[in-house]
């Protein structure tokens, strides 16, 4: 009895609400930007496995991608050398987004991925500077390679012997 009287006070005490603030509420009133919601949304799958899909927020974000199935010809190559080719189906994707950052500066990424890869594009993204390099041109000598001497030479002879047939008993 004493065993079940301690059990109940036990889960009594587990049970009471607690007194701490949690970090969520504390989260909560510290946040000072307005809750985003998607204003518009569509997303379109047709039988020929292409699809549309895009979504707009509240904060003035949107995205949008397209996809489409399309035939390649790729060039495989076997363990010995020898290239075949094939045809194959795949993706070509092509999007865009448009974002305001929270210092007040707006982005736009376009971008495409097919067989060529993926290409982005924006005014934000970086550009590697263009190098404009002059090969070097390796000197040129006017040298004249020396002639080994030609060395005639007289192959001896060996002089001929007499033959004579031997062993046979003769």
């Amino acid at each position: 009895m004493k065993l079940f009287l301690i059990a109940a006070l036990l889960a009594v005490a587990a049970a009471a609400p607690s007194s701490y603030k949690t970090e969520e509420k504390k989260y909560e009133k510290d946040y000072k930007y307005p809750e985003i919601v998607v204003t518009s949304q569509s997303d379109e799958r047709n039988l020929d496995g292409s699809s549309q899909w895009n979504y707009a927020q509240s904060d003035y974000a949107t995205r949008a991608e397209s996809q489409a199935q399309k035939k390649f010809v790729v060039t495989k190559v076997d363990d010995y050398g020898k290239e075949t080719k094939e045809e194959v189906y795949g993706n070509t994707n092509q999007g865009s987004s448009y974002w305001v950052s929270p210092e007040g500066e707006k982005f736009t990424l376009t971008w495409v991925a097919d067989d060529a890869g993926f290409q982005p594009k924006g005014d934000h993204l970086p550009v590697a500077p263009v190098h404009v390099y002059e090969l070097p041109v390796a000197p040129v000598h006017e040298y004249e390679l020396p002639v080994a001497p030609v060395h005639e030479y007289e192959l001896p002879v060996a002089p001929a012997l007499p033959y004579s047939r031997t062993g046979l008993g003769y």
